[in-house]
């Protein structure tokens, strides 16, 4: 019997470890094609993308996409993960060369079909929760139950507060900015604030 189970788990682990070395290859390609459609998507058009830099900020890790368009500075793509309603919220948020946004693409999400699963558009130029030519450097972006201009995704304020806090941390990543984990704000007017108090004393 023993024997038995333990030859069934060898050639289970055997075909399981097959399967995975066939499918990784075109997993691989397919998250590649779907990373540079959606830096297309949210860059300025024609403009070209590098490899990504990581900046780190408050121990999390953040991928930035420098765009380039006639030999000149066109803005970025940072990715941004955050804890949705449903698990993590991977955001790609493109900005110009002055920090507005461009437009964004949800890349990996779990939230609830038919409510949280509208963060793919619900904020995008033309829908309700539009936040496409917003700068989050002059305005932390915040949801407008909690006094913001963004409108949340109807029955869904933890997943649009999450994707806010998302795009916000993406900007300050951008910016070179500190920012505040729990709401998602520049922490650099605190730091402004402070030096000017510590000046006058």
């Amino acid at each position: 019997m023993v024997l038995s189970l333990t030859l069934i788990v060898a050639v289970a682990t055997g075909i399981l470890a097959y399967v995975n070395q066939l499918t990784a290859g075109p997993i691989a390609e397919a998250n590649k094609k779907a990373l540079n459609d959606a830096l297309k998507e949210v860059l300025i058009e024609g403009s070209t993308v590098g490899e990504p830099e990581i900046y780190e900020m408050n121990g999390v890790s953040y991928k930035i996409y420098k765009a380039d368009k006639d030999g000149q500075f066109a803005g970025a793509a940072v990715e941004s993960i955050e804890n949705g309603f449903g698990g993590a919220l991977t955001v790609l948020v493109g900005f110009d060369d002055k920090g507005n946004i461009i437009n964004y693409s949800v890349l990996n999400h779990a939230e609830t079909p038919g409510l949280g699963s509208k963060s793919t558009f619900w904020f995008k130029k033309g829908e309700k929760g539009d936040i496409t030519g917003k700068n989050p450097g002059a305005n932390a972006l915040t949801v407008s139950k909690d006094g913001g201009e963004v409108e949340a995704i109807t029955a869904s304020t933890i997943t649009s507060r999450a994707f806010l806090k998302a795009v916000n941390n993406a900007y300050a990543a951008y910016s070179g900015q500190n920012v505040d984990t729990n709401s998602g704000a520049s922490q650099q007017k605190k730091d402004v604030a402070a030096s000017e108090a510590s000046t006058k004393n």
